[in-house]
């Protein structure tokens, strides 16, 4: 029994495998915050140019952009743990040699952005492996807890982190965070080393990282609830990301402060996303998500004009807990949203999608608000992302969020291939597949409604080229009609439906009238002159989709 069908533990912590990554992830993201004062701070010291120091966040976040989609098909494909594995390692061997680097004063701005973009990249790779591992953790119920627990953990390293960076960057150098960031990801290692979590059988061959990229950009943008996340990430993103771009440039041009002054202010916005983590769970029971987002962007909006407006440093923390806990309760939000709304087969590239969107959104920010910085002072461009912030929040107005977790998104499982008459290999295509069903004129109006629902869940899961049809000569019959590009695709189409599908698959059997059920045609298309006509095959079996669960279509 794998940790995720275990009886529901009090809480994620009870879990033994959940609670030591946990641990783990915060004792490297503690190191990760360490190097990213480092980093930052050196920039400061390496160039003064505003659009330098803002792109040293950027240059993390941007790999997120480009490469979550493809990191997304290989966590859903490959062994996530693996994944997760090699990523650590290798944000280890590039810590050391950015340390090895700093410590022999090789470092020039753009070698600093190299360095701090690979471990971005490796960052990017790990993250849709890890949101998606949580479910092996964890059972569904507890997903919500465990994303905040996971946010906290961040957040809770992002207090203290910071600040400890800067004290190690004021008393021994860049060069010794960036090895204590290299040295914080051996724990981790040591823990995926030892987990194993149970294998699922692979009843079908892994698909091709291309394919499964497009079928994951599929999924998302034929459902409208992730859709509609990744919009909202996207527009949070960009104006949440000038506080933390600029937060060097705050420390050092409007407090005049040094290296521990940014620590200071990077643990501020750290405790203030913590408050915001422990208080997420709460203001997800009592209240809709929009108005939790709403209110998280509104926070955001206040807080980054606040720090934008005071030479105190204490005024600035007060700004700054505001922004951290408007950035953790939104984010947290999305990325909950986004797990609540994808089945397993495809969560790992749908949570890839909202990645890529809101880290898009904020290294566009980052380089936005840089330039701003650059062009007209720290203070506008702050007060400019405030309004970017402010805008964001009011699309709750027109496009609010809805619910989610109402839908039981767990694989039917129930669905087998059926047998032909003429022998078929996996590569055989393409298919074209016919359902015959007989509407009285009263139901013509609720079946149309449900077949618009049935279009999209079959494009959603890999069909093409739907279409629905009416006899002229026979106005009950109708046929609905779509393409996979091969008999293997048409297999995955099937086994990808839910449960929460089958009230559409039900309508549909109870709007279907006449003496026997609709009638099923699974046809191998073929073009004229590419075979003898005595060998061409033709392929067609009739059977009962609606009553025999394990036959549908």
């Amino acid at each position: 029994m794998s940790e995720a069908d275990s009886p529901p533990a009090p809480t994620p912590f009870a879990i033994p495998i959940f609670r030591a990554i946990w641990f783990a992830s915060l004792a490297s993201n503690f190191g990760g915050l360490i190097q990213s004062v480092g980093a930052a701070w050196m920039m400061t010291s390496l160039s003064g140019s505003p659009m330098l120091v803002a792109l040293v966040p950027a240059s993390t976040t941007l790999p997120i952009m480009l490469l979550s989609l493809w990191a997304g098909a290989v966590a859903d494909n490959l062994d996530r743990r693996l994944v997760m594995l090699a990523c650590q390692l290798s944000m280890l061997l590039v810590s050391a040699l950015l340390a090895l680097f700093a410590w022999m004063d090789l470092l020039t701005p753009w070698s600093l952005l190299a360095f701090t973009f690979l471990v971005g990249c490796a960052t990017a790779i790990n993250g849709p492996a890890w949101q998606a591992s949580v479910g092996d953790m964890v059972p569904r119920s507890q997903l919500p807890s465990a994303v905040a627990l996971n946010s906290m953990g961040f957040n809770l390293a992002r207090s203290v982190g910071p600040a400890l960076g800067g004290i190690i960057v004021a008393a021994a150098g860049a060069a010794a965070a960036f090895l204590t960031n290299a040295l914080s990801y051996i724990g981790l290692s040591l823990v995926l080393l030892r987990w194993q979590p149970e294998r699922v059988p692979k009843l079908l061959p892994r698909e091709r990282l291309g394919h499964a990229m497009r079928a994951g950009v599929r999924y998302v943008t034929m459902s409208p609830k992730i859709q509609l996340v990744l919009i909202r990430g996207a527009a949070f993103g960009i104006g949440a990301s000038a506080v933390s771009a600029l937060m060097p440039l705050v420390a050092r041009d409007i407090l005049k402060g040094s290296a521990l002054t940014f620590g200071i202010l990077s643990g501020a916005f750290g405790i203030g996303a913590v408050l915001g983590a422990l208080s997420s769970g709460r203001l997800r029971r009592r209240f809709p998500i929009e108005t939790i987002v709403r209110s998280a962007a509104l926070a955001l909006a206040l807080g980054t004009a606040i720090t934008a407006s005071t030479g105190w440093l204490v005024v600035a923390i007060i700004g700054l807990l505001l922004c951290g806990a408007g950035w953790v309760i939104a984010l947290s939000t999305f990325n909950v949203s986004v797990q609540m709304s994808a089945p397993r087969w495809v969560l790992a590239r749908a949570v890839a999608l909202y990645q890529m969107m809101a880290f898009g959104g904020m290294a566009l920010g980052a380089w936005l608000f840089g330039w701003l910085a650059e062009h007209m002072g720290v203070v506008t461009s702050l007060h400019v992302a405030a309004g970017v912030q402010l805008a964001a929040a009011m699309i709750g107005l027109f496009r609010p969020l809805p619910q989610t977790g109402d839908e039981n998104l767990d694989l039917l499982d129930r669905w087998q291939e059926p047998q032909t008459a003429v022998p078929i290999e996996p590569r055989s295509g393409p298919v074209v597949i016919t359902i015959e069903y007989r509407i009285p004129a009263g139901s013509v109006v609720p079946f149309l409604a449900a077949m618009s629902e049935r279009r999209r869940i079959r494009r959603r899961d890999g069909a093409h080229g739907w279409s629905l049809m009416r006899d002229l000569a026979d106005p009950e019959l109708w046929i609905e009609r779509y393409h996979v590009s091969t008999w293997l695709d048409y297999v995955r189409h099937n086994r990808r439906r839910t449960i929460a599908d089958t009230v559409n698959f039900d309508t549909l059997a109870a709007l279907h009238s006449g003496p026997h059920p609709p009638v099923v045609h699974r046809m191998l298309e073929r073009q004229t002159g590419s075979l003898p006509i005595s060998r061409m095959p033709d392929v067609r079996e009739m059977d009962d989709p609606m009553t025999d669960p394990t036959r549908s279509s």
